[in-house]
């Protein structure tokens, strides 16, 4: 393959799809007090979610470090010609594509390496990563991966639903929305994303009136392509989710993955993510 495709684990790709399209990985650190983890290395979704309900301290996260990236990018490219398109959530919202760009220019490869910022997170830059590997497996040349992965970026839709947002209050990634949005724990409230900041676009009263809402999302979206659930805690809500898609989506086309336990520290228990990619030609 002349060409190999990086991501983050924030990107909440299924593995069995990592394994098809020998996508690497580098995980985020997630953090409960002074106990540092890597994401999916260390600790598990599962440990992540019960010691948030469980214990007093709050879990954080932080990027990985330019050398992490460094050291990928130098073990991928030794020996061999090829390159490297590493493509990463939004700047906006993580230090991780400045490390991405900085273990770069520590790489002696650093001619052979391209950093994307996909303005985008979880499984819509899974969505950006999968167009970049199918080509990259395909033999597609570079230019043609990374424009793919830049018209994915721009076709993608997000939209999320909370149990709670004071998970996401407390990690800060609202930034000015918060003011927005401040009062309304009760509720089950909707986020989307625009330019790579997550926004409030809804409320709802009930979390049934949430889920059907991320339905209405897709319906909504003109030429929806693909689509993916990504579920923290609640496996039997995603699965319900992707029954009710295919009555108007190839269920081929319907992917369920797991909320990985970096994004899952900021949403804590009883998040959905549903990203929507929509075909070039309703872009």
């Amino acid at each position: 393959m002349p060409v190999k495709i990086v991501t983050d684990s924030t990107a909440d790709l299924p593995p069995e799809l990592i394994e098809q399209f020998g996508i690497t990985v580098v995980p985020v650190y997630v953090l409960f007090g002074q106990e540092v983890f890597r994401d999916g290395v260390d600790i598990s979704q599962d440990e992540v979610y019960r010691r948030i309900l469980s214990e007093n301290t709050p879990a954080t996260t932080s990027q990985p470090s330019p050398n992490d990236f460094m050291e990928v990018y130098d073990r991928l490219l030794a020996g061999t010609t090829e390159k490297i398109v590493s493509l990463h959530l939004s700047s906006k919202l993580s230090g991780t594509y400045d490390a991405a760009v900085a273990g770069r220019e520590l790489s002696a490869e650093k001619a052979r390496i391209t950093v994307i910022d996909t303005l985008s997170l979880s499984m819509g830059l899974g969505f950006c990563v999968l167009a970049a590997a199918r080509l990259a497996q395909a033999q597609a040349e570079l230019h043609d991966i990374i424009q793919a992965a830049k018209e994915t970026a721009s076709l993608t839709r997000i939209s999320a639903t909370f149990d709670t947002l004071k998970y996401v209050l407390k990690s800060g990634r609202l930034g000015a929305a918060k003011a927005l949005i401040g009062g309304i724990l009760n509720v089950k409230p909707l986020l989307t994303l625009k330019d790579g900041v997550l926004w409030p676009c809804g409320i709802a009263r009930t979390r049934h009136r949430a889920l059907d809402s991320l339905v209405d999302f897709v319906k909504k979206t003109s030429g929806s392509e693909e689509a993916a659930i990504v579920y923290s805690t609640t496996p039997d809500e995603a699965l319900a989710l992707k029954e009710k898609l295919s009555e108007f989506m190839d269920q081929s086309k319907v992917y369920i993955s797991r909320l990985g336990p970096a994004l899952g520290a900021h949403g804590g228990p009883g998040t959905i993510i549903l990203a929507v990619k929509r075909n070039l030609a309703n872009g």
